[in-house]
């Protein structure tokens, strides 16, 4: 349950992070960017917060959901929205 990242591999270079969900994992990149795969509705899939990941300092995960810390200071998260993937009400 996550451990297959065949589909982003050639995206996981000059990794500088990563963390892990119960179900998926998420990469930052040298360039402040994000890798996510694994179960989609639990972190595997960042693609609706994409554009918002970038300067990307620090991702803390939960059981099924990540959130990531900006160099501006704003938090982004993404994944099961019920344990702390959406933090728009926020």
């Amino acid at each position: 349950k996550g451990g297959d990242g065949s589909e982003v591999e050639d995206q996981l270079k000059n990794v500088q992070q990563i963390q892990a969900t119960h179900f998926a994992f998420a990469a930052i990149l040298a360039d402040g960017s994000v890798v996510a795969w694994g179960n989609s509705g639990n972190g595997g899939d960042c693609s609706a917060v994409q554009d918002q990941l970038r300067n990307v300092r620090h991702i803390q995960a939960t059981p099924t959901a990540f959130a990531a810390i900006l160099t501006d200071g704003s938090v982004i998260a993404w994944g099961n929205e019920v344990c702390g993937g959406d933090c728009s009400e926020v």
